[in-house]
């Protein structure tokens, strides 16, 4: 256990005293990821203001013998494991977002949410690559892949990337395209934190200003017969349509509509950004809601209703090849009508395909999904015993599903530690990994899933 005095020593002072120690008052807010339900418990928590700042905790952190650990929002935090001897980096001051109309980019620091991107964005009719959550941060989605409604037009937001600045483990600020830094940049593109602490994103801008988009609504009762349908839709729908299933159930919470309140349902939602006659096969199943509208696309960042602010959470996930019959009867067994599931959101199957199946033209580490859907599951941990649940029927429904789970892994889904290798193709492991003992030979930065 490395002695106080030689942490403090080492860090009092920096980031105008925006560090925070065991025992100090402000550490146990400070240490606090998104995900409260993950116990993290640095030897230091440090807020930098900026690039300098960040680059100045690096090197102190070196000097006294700790690892770092960059986060923004800490929506992933929980395969990060034990923090004994890191110093937890956060980067949530550091906001700012800047948009080029004529370039068609944008630039984000590294505490930037993708709200302040969309709200940016949206005046010079331009869309990003975003998430379906405003507050996710910007770079943690974008180094690990990124799946948005845009996703099956324009592939993962990994690869819309075109610079990365990055402090390195030696303290110092570069700046990583396909020119310069090349290793970096690609490897940064789908290979995580696991190579400096990110302090800004160049990214693309899409053409982007209204889409057809909202939720098909149906008792989750109504699931055996619909979700397989949805997924044989799903596999040969355009590339223009990116939809996710999902079988909720809503608490009884009265900011909650009334019409969705305390009920269980299965919902498609998602959005268009061509013909909206590609959805007459779903609407004829007769779903008792359909709000499927031309809307703005910054309404989208909001489209799935995911919870905002911090949030006890546990969740597990798996990729999947095509469904039968007995893959949807293995998955309501487990987590539809009569599975007795605590489960807020029992299932989750995000649809792929499309560019998200293809290398993309411009590719890092992560050129595409390996995979026809993608689950996930996520249940509430506001009490121990809720979180025993929860990890327990999370559990239940990916292994309901492992037959038709491909062994492959996406990481910004993956909230516990799993085997990182299994995100990438042989070779592009090795590369990971030659790329990273270059970029950090002694191991200072520490990431979530780890190459």
């Amino acid at each position: 256990m490395f002695a106080m005095t030689t942490i403090a020593n080492s860090l009092r002072g920096l980031c105008g005293g925006a560090i925070h120690l065991p025992g100090d008052p402000g550490y146990d807010t400070a240490r606090m990821p998104w995900n409260v339900a993950v116990d993290q418990r640095p030897a230091a928590v440090a807020f930098p203001a900026d690039a300098a700042e960040v680059a100045e905790v690096v090197r102190a952190a070196r000097a006294a013998g700790l690892r770092v650990a960059p986060q923004g929002t800490g929506h992933n935090a929980g395969p990060l494991g034990p923090l004994d001897d890191v110093v937890l980096l956060r980067t949530s001051a550091m906001t700012a977002v800047t948009v080029d109309p004529a370039r068609r980019t944008a630039r984000a620091e590294a505490g930037a949410l993708w709200i302040d991107v969309v709200e940016q964005t949206a005046p010079h009719g331009l869309a990003a690559l975003h998430g379906s959550s405003p507050d996710v941060g910007v770079v943690g989605y974008s180094l690990g892949g990124g799946i948005g409604w845009y996703a099956r037009q324009h592939g993962l937001q990994t690869n819309s990337l075109t610079a990365i600045e990055l402090v390195t483990a030696g303290g110092e600020l570069v700046r990583a395209t396909a020119d310069t830094e090349a290793d970096l940049f690609w490897a940064l593109r789908g290979g995580g934190g696991n190579f400096g602490v990110v302090t800004a994103v160049e990214f693309d801008l899409f053409p982007i200003a209204t889409a057809h988009a909202g939720w098909l609504v149906w008792d989750w009762r109504e699931a055996a017969r619909v979700l397989p349908a949805w997924a044989e839709w799903a596999v040969a729908a355009p590339d223009h349509v990116t939809t996710a299933a999902r079988l909720l159930q809503i608490p009884p919470m009265p900011q909650i509509p009334e019409v969705f309140r305390n009920r269980q349902l299965l919902v498609v939602d998602g959005a268009v950004l061509g013909d909206p006659a590609v959805l007459a096969p779903l609407r004829a199943l007769k779903p008792e809601m359909d709000t499927f509208a031309d809307v703005p696309a910054p309404s989208l960042s909001r489209l799935h209703m995911d919870p905002e602010g911090p949030t006890p959470a546990v969740g597990a996930a798996a990729m999947l090849g095509d469904l039968d019959g007995a893959a949807f009867d293995a998955l309501l067994g487990a987590a539809g009508p009569g599975s007795g599931t605590s489960l807020l959101v029992a299932a989750e199957l995000r649809q792929l395909g499309g560019a998200l199946g293809r290398p993309a033209p411009r590719h890092g580490a992560l050129p595409r999904l390996d995979a026809t859907f993608a689950l996930f599951t996520c249940g509430i941990a506001a009490t121990p015993e809720m979180a025993a649940a929860s990890h327990a029927d999370t559990r239940r429904v990916v292994e309901a599903l492992r037959p038709w789970a491909n062994g492959r892994e996406y990481l910004n889904f993956a909230e516990t530690k799993v085997d990182t290798s299994r995100a990438f193709d042989p070779a592009t492991w090795r590369r990971l990994q030659d790329v990273r003992r270059a970029a950090d030979p002694d191991g200072l930065f520490v990431a979530n899933h780890v190459i």
